[in-house]
């Protein structure tokens, strides 16, 4: 047994008192373990059949001994206690009986995603229309293992709120706290709300604008897509990794929730790095931007400018409420592509297809990896070739909210890409021209993954890391689960050899596809589990509630191929003939050994038999012929007495092959005259094939004269405009359109309306104009979209005339 867990709960028969479900006293009577993929749970009705607009993901692992899944017919949680690799490594086990955690108010959401925070306590219901946190320790009901769980509303002022249009893109926990959350809406504003204090409002807002107003020419470049939050290494773990609509990738740096909590050693790197490349840098503009990191360093964590605090007396510390008063945290990005010291100034190759769907981040030892999904199919895998380091806007000073002892207790920024983010960075440069100078890392393009998807729109891909291999990141999309293995790393493996240099393997390990790619169906959950002794399993929830278990490859996955090769080598090296056994031995085939008679008198035919002379050559004689002619009989008549049932198996095995030869020459005999019938048959058909083929050709469209190079690059650019251009434009309308929306119906845009209206008229009747204004813009930029669609089938239908009348 890998887990010894006492699952066993004591629930108290009094209503109304409350009572803790993890801790456990007592048992009651011995759990029945049942196979996971067979717990009954699994084999409920399902409401959902149509295709999710964002991943669907109904299962959560608390990392120890526990497994959510939501019912989405039931409407309630259901909470598993499991074994892993039990009783063999290839399985899991369940617990027959399940905990049912029911929600305290009513959910009128349909919930799409469920997530659990770092320590098991809250676990997040996102849906399109809601987002709720179920806090896990409840009261029990009177129901069998039912227990009543508090559910409360996150961000309904401003995310959900019926009066506006804003959809939220992804919703997230924060690694470093249970109680915070990270939320990128349509509006292109990050949020981070903290459970603990008011749930409406959030407590941080990052208006990101990464681009100047008005000189955007591409839609796309302004509508975020993902966000990801940074891993355990330098400035990561302070930074937010935002991907937008066309493929680019920016950088928030920092951004800390308040109260989070990191190590001791991590955050005294931080500061010791940038004082020894900061402050004694040749740069004055690398000395001022360190000293801006240094000074929000000593603000954030009081601690690292006390003496008498070290590493033994705090091994961990706790962020405290605090922003630059004068600057706001730029915007970096977008991040370019860096190859052999020459920047490419392209953000993604014309290979990937679509619009940027997906974002992950993941960290393998020292590098930092970015993989960036593609509707078309395709994994875009970069690695940051530098260090992330914290970047303000001076002058750009944020909105802080204190409370009545001039706390902090929110801030708001607007986040602006820098000009000079966009300047060339090299490789080959000295530290001393590019650390703490403001500039964004470059990235090491590693590999662009075609996943070979069915060419069609709108393609749901999320992307999981292994808990056991890093270098392993699972893709989960409409036609199953794909497994994509990083064999290269260029600072974890600094190696100059080519071998080394080896491009991602791709592996499929579940598909969903049933004969044909258009009945692919995506899966409603997925989960990636291990345990302490190095086993990984993967858990997938198909839509009709059906549960599957995959056992993993943990020790070979990253052995390169060379091993195989030498095994491969070492085995065409053996003799077949050791596989053979031995029936006589080499000894008795050679014959007896040749015996060499003794030295003889020139007058032995002379003597005589009876004589002493002759009786002695006699008796040697014979004593030589026996020691070699009748042992080697006995040994002979031995062999073959012994062999004997070998060589009678032998014959028979040969026997019953031969007679099955015969019995498959007498098949073939019989099929033959079918198989020339078919032939025969397909020779016809080819032949009738021939016929059509010729009559085909003689039609008007079979001459049709292909496009040219330019009317192709016109024909993809209204493809790439009416796929990609029109959404982004779409969402950016309804963007504006909630602002408004939620600017009109807040109350304080009413109070400071009354106000206006009653000291200054003459102002109010101003903003009334600018607010008629803005509404005549809007309706004039819809009727734009509207005639820019029209252009677009215009110009659709005259190619296709054209094509036509060419032919």
């Amino acid at each position: 047994m890998k887990y010894n867990f006492d699952l066993s709960e004591h629930h108290d028969e009094e209503e109304g008192r409350q009572s803790q479900t993890p801790p456990s006293a007592s048992t009651p009577k011995e759990l029945e373990w049942v196979p996971l993929h067979h717990h009954r749970v699994f084999y409920g009705p399902n409401m959902d059949s149509a295709t999710p607009a964002m991943p669907k993901n109904l299962l959560c692992w608390d990392g120890a001994s526990r497994l959510y899944f939501w019912d989405s017919y039931k409407r309630c949680l259901h909470r598993l206690s499991v074994r892993l690799g039990e009783p063999d490594p290839t399985s899991i086990l369940a617990a027959s009986s399940s905990k049912v955690l029911q929600a305290d108010v009513e959910l009128n959401i349909e919930v799409q995603r469920i997530s659990i925070n770092r320590n098991g306590s809250a676990l997040l219901l996102v849906g399109l229309d809601g987002l709720y946190v179920m806090y896990l320790y409840g009261r029990t009901s009177t129901k069998e293992n039912t227990i009543i769980c508090r559910t409360i509303l996150v961000g309904s002022e401003i995310c959900f709120d019926r009066n506006n249009a804003i959809r939220t893109l992804k919703v997230c926990w924060h690694p470093y706290s249970d109680t915070h959350l990270g939320i990128l809406s349509s509006d292109s504003v990050f949020r981070v709300f903290d459970l603990s204090s008011a749930l409406g409002q959030p407590e941080q807002e990052y208006y990101l604008q990464p681009v100047e107003p008005g000189s955007s020419h591409n839609a796309t470049s302004i509508c975020p897509v993902d966000f990801s939050f940074g891993g355990d290494h330098m400035w990561d773990r302070f930074s937010v990794f935002v991907l937008f609509s066309d493929g680019s990738v920016y950088i928030l740096c920092p951004v800390v929730p308040f109260g989070s909590v990191y190590k001791w050693e991590s955050v005294l790197e931080l500061y010791s790095d940038a004082h020894m490349f900061g402050l004694k840098s040749t740069n004055s503009k690398a000395v001022k931007k360190s000293n801006l990191a240094i000074s929000w360093l000593e603000a954030t964590f009081p601690e690292l400018t006390r003496k008498e605090v070290h590493a033994e007396t705090a091994a961990v510390l706790r962020a405290q409420p605090y922003a630059l008063f004068d600057a706001s945290i730029s915007l970096q990005g977008p991040l370019r592509k860096v190859s052999h010291g020459v920047e490419d100034k392209s953000v993604h190759p014309p290979v990937c297809e679509g619009r940027a769907v997906s974002f992950l981040y993941d960290l393998v030892s020292k590098d930092s990896i970015l993989v960036t999904a593609w509707s078309g199919g395709q994994l875009q895998i970069d690695a940051l070739a530098d260090e992330v380091q914290p970047v303000w806007k001076v002058g750009s000073p944020p909105r802080v909210c204190l409370d009545s002892t001039d706390s902090i207790v929110g801030l708001a920024m607007i986040c602006e890409s820098l000009s000079s983010d966009t300047s060339i960075l090299k490789l080959d440069l000295p530290p001393d021209h590019t650390l703490w100078l403001g500039h964004p890392p470059p990235l090491l393009r590693l590999a662009i993954v075609d996943l070979a998807l069915p060419r069609r729109s709108g393609s749901v891909l999320s992307m999981f890391v292994d808990p056991i291999i890093s270098e392993r990141i699972y893709c989960l999309h409409d036609g199953g689960i794909d497994s994509v293995v990083l064999h290269f790393l260029p600072f974890t493996n600094q190696s100059r050899d080519r071998e080394d240099m080896r491009s991602p393997s791709v592996h499929p390990v579940l598909s969903t596809f049933q004969g044909e790619a258009s009945s692919a169906f995506p899966l409603s959950g997925f989960l990636a589990l291990s345990d302490s002794f190095g086993d990984s399993w993967i858990v997938a929830l198909t839509p009709s509630n059906e549960c599957i278990v995959v056992e993993m490859e943990t020790w070979t996955t990253l052995l390169p191929p060379v091993i195989n090769k030498v095994d491969k080598h070492i085995g065409a090296e053996v003799p077949k003939d050791t596989d053979i056994s031995t029936i006589i031995s080499k000894e008795l085939l050679t014959g007896p050994k040749v015996v060499l008679l003794p030295p003889s008198s020139p007058h032995l035919r002379s003597v005589s038999a009876d004589s002493i002379e002759g009786r002695s050559t006699l008796h040697q004689y014979f004593k030589l012929f026996h020691e070699n002619y009748v042992e080697y009989a006995h040994k002979v008549y031995f062999e073959l007495q012994h062999h004997a049932p070998h060589v009678k198996k032998i014959i028979d095995d040969l026997h019953s092959r031969l007679r099955k030869a015969q019995q498959k020459i007498l098949d073939v005999e019989r099929k033959q005259e079918k198989i020339a019938d078919r032939v025969e048959h397909a020779v016809q058909f080819h032949s009738k094939l021939k016929e059509r083929l010729q009559s085909l050709g003689h039609l008007p469209a079979a001459h049709k004269r292909s496009l040219s190079k330019a009317e192709r690059e016109f024909k993809s650019e209204l493809d790439r405009y009416r796929g990609v251009e029109l959404d982004a434009l779409h969402s950016s309308i309804e963007a504006v359109n909630a602002r408004l929306k939620r600017y009109t119906h807040s109350p304080q845009a009413n109070r400071s309306n009354e106000q206006r209206q009653l000291s200054m008229r003459r102002k109010s009747h101003v903003q009334e104009n600018e607010m008629s204004l803005l509404k005549a813009s809007l309706e004039k930029l819809s009727l734009v979209n509207i005639e820019n669609a029209k252009k677009v089938k215009a110009v659709e239908s005259a190619l296709k005339c054209r094509e036509i009348g060419t032919s």
